[in-house]
């Protein structure tokens, strides 16, 4: 399945599974994240993730672990603008840990809520009642996100917050967001979508 869709400024995307062939396309798009956007996302300042992180992340069973990434799809080379992911907890199968990047030049454009949604919507058909996410207290956009989607605490370790998320909840807030017009392409898209 392939969503075609827009950013707030226009700029047209096409949100996409995440397949193994991405490696290049993700690693590219890590080392373009500023150093503070990787710290916050990887609680880490390193500028490559270590080669069995980026396998990990682009090891996608649609099940187990759910991943999306948005392309840029005006440019011949379809950089990644953001990605989302979603790792099935094995003691919980009906939670899964949530993470989501986007590229720092694409942040408030309404990336990240697009890719949100199109998780939470892939999540919820796989039968999925949660997500939990872990973000650094310092990290004031993921957690403004984390908490327009719902986000309850449920709390602190070795200084990151721990915050769970009710899909349904989640996706009721996302249909009526009116600052991302693009999310309507993301919900027709995924509804009328087969396989």
């Amino acid at each position: 399945m392939i969503i075609e869709t827009h950013l707030n400024d226009g700029t047209p995307v096409c949100i996409r599974r995440v397949r193994k062939d991405d490696e290049q396309r993700l690693k590219d798009g890590i080392a373009r994240l500023s150093p503070q956007s990787r710290y916050l996302r990887f609680f880490s300042g390193m500028r490559e993730v270590p080669p069995q992180v980026l396998q990990a992340l682009v090891t996608v069973d649609g099940h187990k672990h759910i991943a999306w990434g948005a392309l840029r799809s005006d440019l011949a080379d379809t950089p990644a603008l953001g990605v989302v992911h979603a790792f099935r907890d094995k003691d919980d199968p009906e939670t899964a840990e949530f993470s989501v990047a986007v590229i720092d030049e694409y942040h408030g454009q309404g990336l990240a809520r697009l890719l949100c949604a199109v998780l939470l919507l892939d999540c919820a058909r796989e039968g999925l009642d949660h997500l939990e996410v872990h973000i650094l207290p310092e990290n004031r956009p993921a957690l403004a996100l984390a908490r327009s989607l719902g986000a309850e605490g449920r709390g602190y370790e070795d200084g990151v917050s721990q915050f769970e998320i009710d899909i349904p909840e989640a996706l009721a807030a996302l249909k009526v967001e009116a600052d991302v017009p693009g999310l309507a392409a993301v919900f027709a898209q995924f509804a009328d979508a087969v396989d």
